[in-house]
């Protein structure tokens, strides 16, 4: 678990596990809906599986992202994961990197 300012744009989120995911999310969301000058990329290294719970908090940290003007990446998915975003069709709504080094690259490049 882990929330930090990787820099004055962007937030890097090392997400927990379930059921901290949630919690960790809600947490974002309400971050980023007070400063609305950062991107933030959220890491899957250390997350095994996800529920639908917290699939929403992802659509909603999307949504508050997309309606000032910034970016959400997912990086560091594993295959399962990202089956899961497959299977209920939303891997073409989020921006998947392979790791986060790539993901906060390629928003200091966007920036």
């Amino acid at each position: 678990m882990g929330i930090q300012n990787w820099s004055e744009d962007v937030i890097l989120v090392n997400l927990a596990t379930e059921p901290d995911m949630g919690d960790e999310l809600q947490t974002v969301i309400d971050l980023v809906a007070e400063n609305t000058t950062q991107d933030v990329v959220v890491d899957f290294a250390d997350t095994d599986i996800i529920t639908s719970s917290s699939i929403a908090k992802l659509l909603k940290l999307r949504k508050v992202l997309c309606d000032n003007g910034r970016t959400l990446v997912f990086c560091s998915v594993s295959p399962k994961t990202r089956s899961i975003f497959s299977v209920t069709g939303l891997e073409s709504v989020f921006d998947f990197m392979d790791d986060s080094f790539v993901a906060l690259a390629s928003l200091q490049l966007a920036n």
